[in-house]
């Protein structure tokens, strides 16, 4: 069934009684993508195994051994299934035990479907909540923002546009210089399309290749060398909602592949698991490249561009929009300043004619930044530029005269790598070496440390 549900969860129901799983299936299928039965411990054991489950009901009383000794599942560090115990039997030391053993609820048997479903609602929000405060925090270390700033005819077009293609469910593309705001507007069209789920951004470009499949799609113990526990993948924490793939003319074209099937099937299968796990997440992507010149160069598949490339939303650079940089300067400052607990600069005329004359080829991020640094050392954007009088374009001083050269190709490094938002793999097509080289300058640098720079790019 290839259906979209309210919560994108799942449950194993464990019971020996084919009426009480026939039951339960009917009941829960309305809630749940997944619905699976076991009839002892053993085969659910091997079923939880191979697959993730949100929720386990399981029955005490079963042929092979009691629910409370399901040890594997009880006693798991990562588990993340809540459970449900039922029983026939009142025996009050029994509830003690189940409880006592991490049960999420326990029920007596017989019982009105309406206690059932209490219970699971329960286990439901309890879920949901735990993987909306896991993405709170993800984007308060992330420091985002939320807020489209810009009055130009430009940004008026892609706001309208945000606006008409925001409560449909259709993937969207979005294409844009680096340090445009692509993110910003993926996070205005999940705010504006009425979905109760997270927001979930992943740069394709800043995780490791080997590691990007088990981040979306989340794997099963012993799936891979280091896989000692279960994961949900970033997929899952999307469920309901958004996920973001930014930067996705970095996905290797195994993962294309992969990211393809779950466009045509709406489902997502865990690394090592023989199971699909249904979804509801919406999917919108981002890109710095020209997704057709990559398909044309054999880097990106045809198939995977058109699925993609329903709704497109193409952002112009800043320089197409010199109106809004005043707009983004005052915003920028007040908000820096905010942070940094700072009384607000107020720049002047000269400052601002400086800061719209520069063309900024980093973009809004570039612009962002300088103001930082600027409110941070105290000095007017003026005092760091150079401005021909016969023509409006500023350049940005040069380094020192004194310094060695691997300093200045250092320093010139991390500021093309900065500007990529830490992406090595774009940083390194821009600087004209191969990623390798960028490694193995990273690890010069820094003393031979093991620079992480898999996590990073």
């Amino acid at each position: 069934m290839k259906n979209s549900f309210p919560t994108g969860m799942s449950v194993l129901i464990v019971d020996d009684e084919p009426g009480m799983r026939s039951f339960l299936t009917k009941a829960l299928s309305k809630k749940f993508a997944l619905v699976d039965t076991a009839s002892t411990i053993t085969q659910a054991e091997q079923m939880r195994s191979q697959g993730h489950y949100d929720l386990l009901i399981v029955d005490i009383r079963l042929p092979d051994r009691s629910g409370i000794e399901w040890h594997e599942a009880l006693d798991d560090p990562d588990r993340q299934a809540d459970i449900i115990f039922m029983t026939g039997y009142a025996d009050m030391d029994v509830a003690i035990k189940a409880l006592r053993a991490g049960a999420s609820d326990f029920i007596m048997k017989p019982f009105h479907l309406e206690q059932m479903m209490t219970a699971v609602n329960r286990c439901i929000e309890r879920r949901l909540l735990q993987r909306e405060n896991f993405m709170l925090k993800r984007e308060l270390l992330n420091g985002q923002a939320s807020t489209i700033i810009g009055r130009s005819d430009a940004m008026q077009e892609v706001k309208q546009v945000i606006e008409r293609v925001a409560p449909t469910n259709a993937v969207v593309l979005i294409e844009g210089e680096s340090g445009t705001g692509k993110e910003l507007v993926a996070r205005q069209l999940h705010s504006l399309s009425g979905r109760t789920g997270a927001f979930v951004p992943v740069n394709c470009g800043a995780i490791a290749p080997e590691l990007l499949g088990s981040e979306l799609f989340g794997h099963i113990a012993g799936s891979f060398t280091g896989a000692k526990n279960s994961r949900e993948g970033l997929f899952s924490f999307a469920s309901g909602g958004t996920i973001f793939l930014d930067e996705i003319g970095e996905m290797p074209m195994n993962m294309q592949t992969a990211l393809l099937r779950v466009l045509e099937q709406r489902a997502i299968r865990p690394i090592g698991s023989e199971k699909e796990v249904v979804i509801d997440v919406r999917i919108v992507a981002a890109t710095n490249r020209t997704l057709l010149e990559e398909v044309e160069a054999g880097h990106f598949r045809r198939d995977l561009f058109y699925r993609l490339n329903v709704l497109n939303i193409l952002i112009p650079p800043l320089r197409a929009r010199v109106d809004d940089i005043v707009e983004l300067t005052h915003f920028f400052t007040m908000q820096i300043s905010r942070e940094m607990g700072l009384k607000e600069v107020i720049w002047s005329h000269e400052d601002l004619q400086v800061l719209k004359g520069y063309e900024w080829p980093g973009n809004i991020r570039e612009l962002r930044n300088m103001i930082e640094r600027c409110i941070l050392l105290g000095k007017p954007p003026a005092e760091y530029w150079k401005v021909d009088s016969q023509e409006p374009v500023a350049e940005i001083i040069g380094y020192p005269v004194d310094w060695p050269l691997k300093d200045v190709e250092k320093q010139h490094v991390m500021h093309v790598v900065d500007a990529h938002d830490g992406n090595k793999s774009a940083a390194a097509r821009d600087l004209g070496v191969s990623r390798k080289t960028l490694d193995r300058k990273f690890k010069d640098w820094f003393n031979n440390a093991d620079v992480e720079t898999d996590k990073e790019d």
